[in-house]
Formats: C-alpha cells, sequence, structure tokens
C-alpha cells in the first residue's frame, strides 16, 4: 500500500502521526511524507533562509529513520494561502506519491497554515484523479481514502480510529528528536518541553483503548467514501 501524510511544517507529521507511519514502514508499504512550508521563521537567531535549510535538513533526516521519501513543497511558514496555484501544486505532489491513503490536517485545529494544509489536501483528493488537469505527474486511478489527524492538544478532536503506537513510540521519539530546531523554538517561545509534550498526547490517546501509547482519527466525512479503518495499520 502507498500512504502519504501531508504536514504544514515538517515536524507536524511525526507529532500526529509518526508513530502510524512508522508502523506502516515496518511493515513494509511504500511511505511519504509531505511538508506544506519550510518552517522559515520557527527561531530566534537564524534568518529565514538559514532556518529553512536546517529545517529541510531535519526533515530529510526524520524521514530516513522510517525509510519515508519526503516532499517538500517549501512554501513560507505561517503563509500559507489556498489559491489556483497552491492547489495546482498539491495535486502535483499527491499524484507524485500516488497514495491509496492520505493523512491530513483537520480543519479546526489551532494553526492557520495547519487549516489551510487540510483544506487544500481534502479539496484536490479527486481533482488528483483528473485527467484533464495537467500537472508534471499524471493523474492517479483511483480517488485515495483520507484520514483526518487528530488535532495539537487533541483539543476540540473527536476520536473515531486509534493506532496503538506503544511498539513504535521509540522510533516516533527518534524523528520527534531530529527536529532539535523546533524544540529550541518551542521552549524559546512557549516554554515547552517537545517529547514531554508529545508523550502526553499519545498516552491519553492511549488510555482510550487501554494501551501505553496511541494516535487517533477520524475518516473524512464526504462523498465518496472510498475505504475505512482497515486501512490502518
Amino acid at each position: 500500500m502507498r500512504v502519504l501524510a501531508i504536514g504544514a511544517h515538517p515536524d507536524d507529521v511525526e507529532i500526529l502521526c509518526g508513530g502510524t507511519m512508522a508502523k506502516y514502514a515496518l511493515r513494509g508499504d511504500d511511505v511519504s511524507i509531505m511538508i506544506a512550508t519550510n518552517g522559515n521563521v520557527g527561531s530566534a537567531s537564524l534568518t529565514k533562509d538559514e532556518i529553512a535549510e536546517v529545517r529541510r535538513k531535519e526533515a530529510e533526516a526524520s524521514a530516513a529513520i522510517i525509510g519515508a521519501e519526503l516532499i517538500w513543497m517549501g512554501y513560507d511558514d505561517e503563509f500559507l494561502f489556498h489559491d489556483r496555484a497552491t492547489r495546482t501544486a498539491f495535486i502535483n505532489a499527491i499524484r507524485r506519491a500516488a497514495p491509496d491513503v492520505m493523512f491530513v490536517h483537520g480543519v479546526n485545529d489551532y494553526h492557520p497554515d495547519h487549516r489551510i494544509c487540510g483544506e487544500i489536501a481534502v479539496d484536490c483528493r479527486i481533482p488528483v484523479t483528473v485527467p484533464l488537469i495537467v500537472t508534471e505527474y499524471p493523474a492517479l486511478p483511483r480517488i485515495p481514502h483520507v484520514f483526518i489527524m487528530d488535532n495539537l492538544g487533541g483539543i476540540g478532536f473527536e476520536p473515531e480510529h486509534y493506532v496503538d503506537i506503544t511498539d513504535v513510540y521509540d522510533i516516533k521519539c527518534r524523528m520527534i528528536r531530529s527536529h532539535e530546531s523546533q524544540d529550541e523554538w518551542l521552549q524559546y517561545q512557549y516554554g515547552m518541553d517537545y517529547v514531554s509534550f508529545v508523550s502526553k498526547s499519545s498516552a491519553v490517546r492511549g488510555m482510550a483503548i487501554g494501551v501505553q501509547h496511541a494516535e487517533a482519527f477520524r475518516s473524512l466525512p464526504m462523498y465518496p467514501v472510498v475505504g475505512g479503518p482497515s486501512l490502518l495499520p
């Protein structure tokens, strides 16, 4: 199976579905991680170009841990907008990954980049199959099933499906720790310990199904329904 996780920022996928991506990869599925923005305002000391390059290298290192392909879009952090050019670029990137299933942000998450990224991805799920929408990569043969990732901190999110990630939790943490610059930024901006925050979130979701750590999802409630929870690892 081919799996694509679409995150607004270089560490979003790791936080919200890194364990699930690790489980897919370990069972032999083809995993891609698509990152919309370059994280170029996430530093108190580096220039925009410098931190963008740092964050790209960190994203590459994280993806390499599970052998995932990284698709780097490079839009400016905090300024992702849903226009024709951006939607076309998303269509092309999704076609490149050719997924059977996609993981996307929810449209009620706290960050505008998260919300817009999820909106664009959902709005591209049918156009990626339309041959007369021409991009570098060809139209896909079928509409991918879409899972909506948890909101950051679980706020405003009602899970339908859970994935037990206890056995791959260490891998998820290794992926997160690849993003050293973001750890520094979150300490500076919010006084937040990166891994501790993620651990609490996955532990709360784990309690719901009686395991140590879990990640939570919803299936996209829109026509056409092309899959379901059996597609989760």
